[in-house]
């Protein structure tokens, strides 16, 4: 019996996919609920796992193909395959051979015929075993055998060599994967649509690492998560955002759509490029509940198990370039977001206080908004009120 792997359900508004990756080669034995392939789509990559125990008989769809739902990628055949006609090894034509097909298949690359060979398997069924114990024997000299490998389609980013010119100089081509190239469409369309401007701050964050450094053991063994700068930064944020609701919208038309709910997209950068996880009703989670929402999304982003619900929808984005030790930058908007913070790196710094010189540690922070419907005055005052917020931990603590 044969069994179509199908291209699943992808999620609203996903209509196609590109086959990134076959775990499995033809001729593999396969048992349910086995990954089989992986497929990218412009938001998260999808495992299609095996319902049936058997063999992979047939790839239909190799790495790189764009597919639509329902279509079939490959074909899973159970391990007994039907019996063929072929050629017996006395001449004598129309006997019966049974045999798996990664036996066919090595009989076939080492020109051995399969009918020749007695079958150890169930019901005198021919195993590879079988095939090499056969060729290893009409070999002159005994001699350890490895089979050669299955050929396979090569991995989807695989660098592909290019010819070598006269002064030594090599090119690879790799494939852009779709969600490298979905996010390269979204930055371009996101700076041709939007009237994009961007402001900067600098935080004093003295405050909130005495803080971490008072309670970081004692929040770990309450909470069992660290207690990191995420969650004052997503706290403040949401802070400013109230007070300046316009950072909290979208435009749709010729039409203001303010939300009154916050939901707090966090980049996470992945081998695959970036995503932006959201953390749902953030404005309602605890100090704790935020770090461990936040920790959460990220582990599952660069495991590629996101979900489409766990993308879409965000109202504000925070993203920080300082864990790659970035010292300023200008975010891009993620649309249809109209504000976005950049935190950067950590860095010591002689500041101007109370008349004197002092070393502190300083991180630039950047915001990125749309002049279609943000004005400066605005942009620069919800900076300032996160920069505030952060300044003061206690208060965040307090009101958070």
């Amino acid at each position: 019996m044969a069994v179509e792997i199908k291209v699943p359900t992808l999620g609203e508004s996903i209509v196609e996919a590109t086959v990134g990756a076959w775990r499995k080669h033809e001729g593999d034995p396969i048992v349910a609920g086995e990954v089989l392939v992986e497929l990218e789509t412009d938001k998260v990559t999808v495992e299609v796992t095996a319902t049936e125990s058997g063999v992979l008989s047939r790839i239909l769809k190799p790495d790189g193909a764009v597919v639509t739902m329902g279509e079939t990628l490959g074909i899973i055949t159970e391990t007994a395959v039907a019996p063929v006609t072929a050629q017996p090894h006395d001449g004598t034509p129309g006997a019966r051979v049974v045999a798996t097909p990664v036996a066919r298949r090595v009989a076939e690359t080492q020109g051995v015929d399969i009918a020749a060979i007695p079958g150890s398997g169930p019901g005198g069924r021919v195993t590879k075993e079988d095939v090499l114990k056969r060729e290893s024997a009409s070999r002159p000299t005994p001699a350890t055998y490895a089979p050669p490998p299955l050929s396979a389609p090569a991995p989807p980013s695989a660098p592909i060599p290019a010819p070598v010119s006269s002064e030594g100089r090599r090119e690879e081509r790799v494939r852009m994967s779709r969600r490298r190239q979905t996010i390269a469409a979204r930055l371009v369309e996101a700076q041709r649509t939007a009237a994009m401007l961007t402001t900067f701050n600098e935080i004093d964050m003295s405050a909130v690492i005495d803080l971490r450094k008072r309670h970081r053991e004692q929040f770990r063994e309450r909470h069992g998560v660290d207690l990191g700068f995420m969650s004052f930064f997503t706290k403040a944020v949401i802070g400013a955002l109230k007070a300046f609701p316009l950072l909290n919208a979208e435009i749709r038309g010729d039409e203001i759509i303010i939300k009154r709910y916050y939901d707090i997209g966090i980049a996470v950068s992945t081998d695959e490029g970036l995503v932006v996880p959201v953390l749902r009703n953030a404005d309602r989670l605890s100090f704790a509940e935020i770090e461990r929402g936040i920790e959460d999304l990220a582990r599952r982003a660069r495991e590629s198990k996101l979900t489409i619900a766990d993308l879409e929808g965000g109202t504000f984005t925070i993203t920080n370039g300082g864990v790659f030790g970035s010292l300023m930058s200008t975010p891009i908007l993620n649309t249809p977001q109209v504000g976005i913070l950049g935190m950067h790196k950590i860095q010591e710094r002689p500041v101007a206080l109370n008349g004197q010189v002092v070393i502190r540690p300083m991180m630039y922070v950047a915001l990125s908004y749309d002049h279609r419907l943000i004005d400066g005055r605005e942009a620069v005052s919800f900076l300032v009120r996160v920069k505030e917020l952060v300044e003061d931990p206690e208060r965040l603590l307090l009101e958070g």
